[in-house]
């Protein structure tokens, strides 16, 4: 990253963010959202995958001890340095989450609150987590074209297909086309996105994108409340805990 900055000073910094995900461009603690907090967001109507989601991703990393987006944080320093343009490109996280979440049908969503739920309950040791991060870093060396955020997505992809749809694709054409605007209004541009996209932002490279379809969200009135989704993953939770304290009881 700072070799690139050391051979030129691009007039634009593009990144792979948006206005919501601003805050990884500044040193910051883990903070895994208490459960109050995780109510008090849906109370304030924002979307449940969401919640989830950034619950599980901050719990792996608190586990590891790694602060997300640290290569955007170091383009943005550098190019505060010599006072260079940065531009956020990626699509308003609350669009991709309310995306994706419309998209799915009820047993996925149901299936996979619970899948992030039981995962981030039952995680594995730190230990055990690097190892399994390891596996997936040598993995990775094989594949030029993948980043291991994609990979995981890839993954969860073969059970519910719309998270790759919405969570990669839809990105790829989105950051293809505002990199595509911004470099026919600006002499020089360095752009910094996740390894996972740039065969995605490639292949949609001066296609015609459908912005305004892109950034068009489900309404906000599900045919079944998330309150009913909620007391569902309840029910099972509840479950789960019982079967693992009889299972721990009996090998007492």
């Amino acid at each position: 990253m700072h070799f690139l900055f050391k051979i030129g000073f691009p007039q634009v910094v593009f990144l792979e963010l948006c206005s919501s995900r601003v805050a990884v461009l500044t040193p910051q603690n883990l903070k895994v959202p208490t459960m109050a907090e995780m109510v008090d967001m849906w109370k304030k109507k924002h979307n449940m995958f969401g919640i989830l989601y950034s619950w599980f991703l901050a719990k792996v990393a608190s586990r590891l001890e790694v602060f997300p987006g640290s290569e955007f944080r170091v383009a943005f320093e550098e190019a505060m340095k010599y006072g260079g343009k940065v531009i956020l490109g990626d699509r308003p996280v609350q669009v991709t989450l309310r995306r994706t979440w419309g998209k799915m049908p009820l047993w996925h969503k149901i299936k996979l609150l619970y899948s992030l739920l039981f995962q981030a309950v039952f995680l594995p040791s730190p230990e055990e987590l690097n190892k399994m991060v390891n596996f997936l870093i040598l993995l990775l060396k094989d594949m030029d074209d993948v980043d291991m955020l994609t990979l995981v997505i890839q993954e969860m992809s073969k059970e519910f297909p719309t998270l790759m749809e919405t969570l990669v694709h839809e990105r790829d054409q989105f950051m293809s086309s505002t990199l595509l605007r911004t470099a026919s209004e600006h002499s020089s541009v360095v752009a910094v996105v996740g390894k996972g996209h740039l065969q995605g932002i490639k292949k949609y490279w001066k296609q015609p994108v459908l912005i305004d379809d892109l950034m068009t969200v489900p309404s906000k009135k599900p045919t079944v409340p998330t309150g009913k989704i909620l007391v569902s993953l309840g029910i099972a939770a509840a479950g789960v805990a019982i079967a693992s304290g009889v299972y721990l009881a009996g090998k007492k």
